[in-house]
């Protein structure tokens, strides 16, 4: 299924949204409270092994505000908005299966059921174990254009954290950078407090990446704010 509308995705029958709601699969994230109410995510159990796998984000009652949404809205539909900006922005994130949200007994409860990334490893994994130096340097310059061509965008990921970038080594010196975990993206009236916000983040919370290689992304990632807007094109 593609990425529908919102006012599709309302009028979804409520029978698929069950079968989501109650497909069977392990907790990988257990579900906790925070923004007034519960999320988690689960690892669906799997009948068809040459499929990807399918990893189910479910909330209750868990919402955000904004001037345009002062009673609150399912964050999941925020994270729907910034997974179809991305991609038009050319930023890789994981395929979206299905989303819906409705009302249940006066409470919202929402689904985003998306596919696993075959062949990705985080960037925390990346640290953990011995890797050629080329292609760490391959994936620094990589990771700073993705990063780049969202800020241009104007774009906060808003969790820039080494656990929710990911990268798939492809040949010698041919990166993929994918990015999720989008229910705190938002946009920013200038790029330059994007920039700022995310890249403060994931200097704090890098993980294992040394000061050296931190140093050789940010060098990166000016030269890729420097560069035609057109080369930064997928």
């Amino acid at each position: 299924m593609g990425i529908l509308s919102e006012k599709a995705l309302s009028a979804l029958p409520s029978t698929e949204f069950d079968r989501w709601w109650n497909s069977p699969g392990e907790w990988v994230e257990e579900a906790n409270q925070r923004r007034g109410g519960e999320s988690g995510v689960r690892l669906l159990q799997s009948w068809d092994n040459s499929r990807p796998a399918l990893y189910c984000k479910r909330q209750t009652g868990h919402t955000h505000r904004s001037w345009r949404h002062p009673l609150g809205r399912p964050t999941i539909l925020r994270e729907l908005e910034a997974y179809r900006a991305l991609a038009r922005l050319g930023v890789r994130t994981p395929n979206i299966v299905y989303c819906a949200a409705r009302r249940e007994t006066g409470q919202w409860q929402a689904l985003l059921v998306t596919e696993a990334l075959q062949g990705f490893i985080s960037l925390e994994q990346w640290y953990a174990q011995p890797m050629p130096a080329a292609e760490t340097q391959a994936m620094l310059r990589q990771l700073a254009l993705t990063l780049a061509r969202m800020h241009l965008g104007r774009w906060q990921h808003g969790c820039c954290y080494a656990k929710h970038i990911f990268i798939r080594l492809r040949a010698p010196g041919d990166v993929d950078i994918a990015l999720l975990d989008l229910e705190k993206s938002r946009t920013r009236w200038r790029s330059a407090s994007a920039s700022r916000r995310d890249l403060g983040q994931l200097q704090r919370h890098r993980g294992q990446m040394p000061d050296s290689d931190m140093h050789v992304l940010l060098q990166a990632y000016q030269h890729a704010l420097n560069t035609p807007r057109g080369v930064l094109q997928p």
